[in-house]
C-alpha cells in the first residue's frame, strides 16, 4: 500500500486506465482508422491491429494509422550439403499516424519481428511451420505498434482535440 502512494506521487498513471475528465486510451483508440496493407502478412498485421484498438465497432475515424511490411528470410543452421535446417523469418514494418482531417504526420516508427522456424524434408510441413511463424509474427508487430500508438494517444497533448468519449 505504501509503495503505491510512492508511484501516484511520481505521476505514475495506468495507460489504460481512467483520467478525470479526459477518455481513457483503449477509447482513444477505437477513432484509429487502419486502411487495407499489401500482401497476406499485411493482412494478418491488419486484422491483429483492428482487433486491439476497434474491437467492437470502429467510430468515425479521427487518426488514420498508415503500415508498411518488408518480409525476408535468413538461414541458421545449415547442413554439409548446403540444405537448411532452421531459418528466420523477418518481419519489419514502418507505421505512421496521421490526422484524418488534413493527413498531417503526428507521430511514426517501425517494428521489427523475428520468428524461428524448422525446414523440414517435407514441404509441406516446412509450409506450415512457416505459416506459423508468418502468423507470429504479425501478431508481433501489431502489439508492438499499438504498444506505441496507446503511449502516444495516452498524453492528452497528442490527441486530437476534438476527441469525443463515447
Amino acid at each position: 500500500m505504501i509503495a503505491s502512494f510512492g508511484l501516484a506521487a511520481c505521476g505514475f498513471e495506468p495507460l489504460y486506465g481512467e483520467r478525470g475528465s479526459e477518455p481513457a486510451t483503449e477509447e482513444v483508440l477505437a477513432y484509429v482508422q487502419v486502411p487495407p496493407i499489401a500482401d497476406r502478412v499485411g493482412q494478418l498485421v491488419r486484422i491483429e491491429l483492428m482487433n486491439r484498438m476497434t474491437p467492437a465497432n470502429p467510430l468515425k475515424p479521427l487518426y488514420v494509422l498508415e503500415v508498411g511490411l518488408s518480409e525476408g528470410q535468413k538461414s541458421l543452421a545449415v547442413r554439409r550439403d548446403a540444405s537448411t535446417t532452421r531459418a528466420n523469418l523477418i518481419l519489419s514494418a514502418s507505421f505512421s499516424l496521421k490526422r484524418a482531417d488534413d493527413g498531417a504526420k503526428i507521430m511514426g516508427g517501425s517494428a521489427r519481428s523475428v520468428n524461428g522456424y524448422d525446414v523440414l524434408t517435407s514441404d509441406f510441413a516446412t509450409f506450415a511451420a512457416e505459416t506459423d511463424a508468418r502468423k507470429r509474427g504479425a501478431k508481433d508487430i501489431a502489439d508492438r505498434i499499438v504498444e506505441r500508438v496507446s503511449i502516444f494517444l495516452s498524453r492528452p497533448a497528442n490527441r486530437v482535440v476534438s476527441t469525443p468519449q463515447r
